[in-house]
């Protein structure tokens, strides 16, 4: 049986909606299934982006899904009540190894803390995120928005990748996930309905919220992946911009 990991965030809700497939599901936040991943603990898990980049020669991903946006995210913040550019320090959550590095590219100038410290900024990601935009009136920022207002591109924050040697079943598996996805897509308030009695937030803004989020990893996502590893290796996030690699040619979705 697959081992797949499961992100613990609302954000999963469209990906495992109706996923017909014999898995062990294990749930985790970001770092966790990273390190998991790469430990052989398990089979397939959606991966922080940046992470994959810096572990690309041990794995593969799966050609046809992603987790990112084309602009604003929700789910994705930076609360400051200083402007962006005059944010000098930013506490950061040990969540997220993508958005962490993201805000290293957006804002340069900025030093990072532990989350809890004092700090002009804080970044939040999840569950966590939605929650704050919610009850915090501090001026929110959206990184997802400042990143396609920088790049034009959409932002992967997550690409689904697998350990070498391949688990056998991982093209059946990702055949599954389309899938399941795009019915939730066809099925949008019953998502909606579902994820909110699962997670606490109001049907409407689920039904929103899943509207930004992509989940199909073509063309300007993986332009958009690209540019974002380009900018992540100057900022000195990351040692070479590695290739792409998959568990099996894209098949036209």
């Amino acid at each position: 049986m697959v081992r797949l990991g499961r992100i613990s965030y609302v954000n999963m809700a469209p990906v495992f909606y109706r996923l017909e497939a014999d898995v062990q599901e294990v749930q985790g936040v970001p770092t966790e299934l990273n390190r998991r991943l790469l430990a052989g603990e398990l089979d397939l898990a959606p991966i922080s982006s940046i992470e994959y980049a810096r572990n690309a020669d041990r794995l593969r991903l799966l050609p046809r899904l992603c987790v990112g946006s084309e602009g604003a995210v929700d789910s994705i913040q930076l609360v400051s009540r200083k402007p962006l550019e005059q944010v000098r320090s930013v506490a950061v959550t040990p969540e997220s190894a993508t958005s962490v590095v993201l805000t290293k590219v957006l804002l340069p100038e900025a030093d990072h803390v532990p989350l809890g410290e004092d700090a002009d900024a804080k970044l939040l990601i999840g569950d966590a995120a939605l929650k704050s935009a919610f009850e915090d009136p501090t001026p929110h920022y959206d990184l997802g928005r400042l990143w396609l207002e920088r790049t034009g591109l959409p932002m992967v924050f997550a690409v689904w990748a697998c350990p070498e040697p391949v688990a056998a079943g991982l093209g059946e598996l990702e055949d599954a996930l389309v899938a399941s996805v795009r019915l939730a897509r066809a099925e949008p308030e019953r998502l909606a309905h579902e994820a909110s009695e699962r997670y606490g937030y109001p049907a409407g803004f689920l039904a929103r919220y899943f509207e930004k989020l992509r989940y199909r990893f073509g063309p300007r996502e993986r332009a958009g992946l690209m540019t974002f590893l380009e900018l992540a290796h100057e900022a000195g996030e990351l040692e070479e911009v590695p290739e792409l690699r998959f568990v099996r040619e894209a098949v036209v979705a």
